[in-house]
């Protein structure tokens, strides 16, 4: 009955213990309860005789590793894996052909960063200073890099 009883715990530490290693993000219930399955588990078979405890850890190693080369190997963890390309760029304001003067629209309210239309072209643009409502008219003030620096257009008279 002992020697049943220890398999038992060896083989749900294993279980959860993979869970963890191959499905589950970060250190969950899985990992932990996997731990404290192998602890209880090699705890009992130590408190049945030396041998028995010896030859749990010798098994429980060899099953886990013997589990994870298998697991790593088999195909069986593509149904579940992401098999997903990030191929996007981000294109710089510069490269899109806006500079120090361009004119535009404000299609959201700065606060201070919203949504602009500069040269036909929608970017996210922060104020110099201050907010600046929907649909008001501005002028490129700074690009630098990915970030469009505005302010809003002065009516002249």
């Amino acid at each position: 009955m002992d020697l049943v009883f220890i398999i038992f715990l060896m083989l749900v530490a294993i279980v959860l213990v993979l869970i963890e290693i191959f499905l589950l993000p970060g250190i969950t219930l899985a990992g932990i309860g996997g731990g404290i399955f192998a602890i209880g588990g090699l705890f009992y078979a130590y408190s049945v005789s030396s041998f028995m405890g010896n030859i749990t850890l010798l098994l429980f190693i060899c099953t886990f590793t013997i589990a994870f080369i298998w697991l790593v190997k088999s195909k069986s963890l593509n149904r579940v894996a992401l098999h997903t390309n990030a191929d996007s760029k981000l294109t710089s304001s510069r490269e899109l052909g806006i500079n120090p003067g361009d004119e535009g629209i404000t299609l959201s309210r700065l606060a201070p960063i919203g949504k602009a239309t500069i040269n036909g072209i929608v970017v996210e643009a922060k104020s110099e200073e201050g907010f600046i409502d929907e649909e008001v008219p501005l002028v490129v003030v700074h690009v630098d890099g990915y970030n469009v620096i505005v302010t809003e257009k002065k009516e002249e008279i």
